[in-house]
């Protein structure tokens, strides 16, 4: 498989199977995934993965407070402009379509918006950290070396589905994971083998390159 192939078949799965995945599998995709560039090679992630019971116990933590805590940082902006919100729009009117739950059906979004806190049944959590004290930059490496970690599980014949869904549990997460002061968890990642929910066929739209790319100089 070569780079574009994992990039097209990459989605966000929000349903997978059951089946487990062992710890070797985890750690050949994280060794690998440490060649990602970082400015100045600071490398700046750190990785906490978890199965069975400490995965299983932060499940129960989920459910038993749907609701969450106050987050680390605010994930969009307030009152997002065209054409942010046109996408968000557009993305969310699909998924909940291929699920069949209509705008009205609250109960049913907010039922679909908790099953985050199960991750989508994925049987290996991954969690993104910083140290809260690296700037902006260290963010956009983190960036990269979650992409990395995402296309290298595609090759592995993995799915994956990035949430920022978790930066509503910091006080849950630093328990749990035995955070330092200075750690903060970025995002959560499902990952593990999709089934075949009907919700894994979404793909998600994309503006064509004319609308956000310029090229200049180019006979």
């Amino acid at each position: 498989m070569d780079v574009s192939e994992a990039i097209e078949r990459r989605i966000s799965v929000r349903s997978f199977k059951p089946d487990p995945v062992c710890e070797k599998r985890v750690l050949a995709l994280l060794e690998r995934a440490r060649r990602s560039p970082s400015g100045g090679n600071l490398q700046p992630w750190r990785v906490y993965a978890l199965t069975g019971g400490p995965l299983d116990e932060l499940k129960r933590r989920a459910s038993a407070n749907p609701l969450g805590e106050p987050p680390e940082y605010q994930i969009y902006p307030n009152s997002l402009w065209d054409p942010y919100r046109r996408r968000r729009w557009e993305y969310g009117e699909d998924l909940y379509a291929v699920m069949g739950i209509p705008r009205e059906d609250r109960a049913g979004r907010m039922q679909q918006l908790a099953r985050n806190g199960q991750l989508f049944g994925a049987p290996v959590g991954l969690f993104f950290c910083l140290d809260r004290r690296l700037g902006s930059p260290q963010w956009a490496d983190l960036g990269i070396f979650i992409q990395t970690v995402m296309l290298l599980a595609v090759e592995e014949g993995l799915s994956t589905c990035a949430q920022e869904y978790w930066s509503r549990y910091p006080k849950t997460l630093t328990e749990l994971l035995g955070l330092s002061a200075e750690e903060f968890v970025f995002c959560g990642m499902a990952l593990g083998f999709a089934d075949e929910d009907p919700i894994n066929t979404l793909r998600t739209r994309r503006d064509p390159v004319a609308d956000w790319a310029v090229l200049r100089g180019f006979s």
